[in-house]
């Protein structure tokens, strides 16, 4: 059974989650979870207009997400980015290559003497995320504008539980 739009599941659709004690409120709260999800992306269309960019963009979200998480945790390797992810791998290292192939990240020697080379993020790189940055902070200001602190501050700890488990 789907909602009026034919899209969405209704509760009846996710009977299989009821054996984690759910209730049909629950439930449908996890179907307007995933509808909001969705919808987010329209932010980036939002700030790509209300802040237009000074740097050249970074090609892809993954290298951005990868440059910070290289930035904040320092040198790391392909497994370790992969772990970090919960990705494999091969997907990693498409990923990577393509920050190696724009200067973006350089392979170094493992600074604790391991084996595995590891990905360390260049002058470039760290320009380049920072103007990317600023780019979606001054879009998020844009569209956030109208919040109040208490609001911004729930809405920053509900993300952060999100993302949490995710990478649980």
């Amino acid at each position: 059974m789907h909602d009026a739009y034919g899209v969405y599941p209704t509760h009846h659709d996710l009977e299989g989650y009821s054996g984690r004690g759910w209730g049909v409120s629950v439930r449908e709260e996890i179907v307007h979870i995933e509808r909001e999800l969705m919808l987010i992306g329209r932010y980036k269309e939002l700030a790509a207009a209300a802040a237009p960019c000074p740097e050249p963009r970074l090609e892809r979200g993954s290298s951005y997400i990868l440059l910070s998480r290289l930035e904040a945790e320092g040198p790391m390797s392909i497994g370790q980015l992969a772990l970090a992810f919960s990705l494999d791998t091969s997907t990693v290292n498409r990923q990577t290559a393509v920050l190696l192939r724009d200067g973006l990240a350089e392979r170094i020697p493992d600074p604790e003497g391991g084996m595995a080379r590891k990905l360390r993020v260049t002058e470039e790189g760290l320009r380049r995320v920072a103007g990317e940055r600023e780019h979606r902070l001054k879009g998020l200001a844009s569209v956030l504008k109208d919040w109040t602190p208490e609001e911004l501050a729930a809405f920053a700890e509900g993300l952060a539980h999100f993302n949490a488990s995710i990478e649980h």
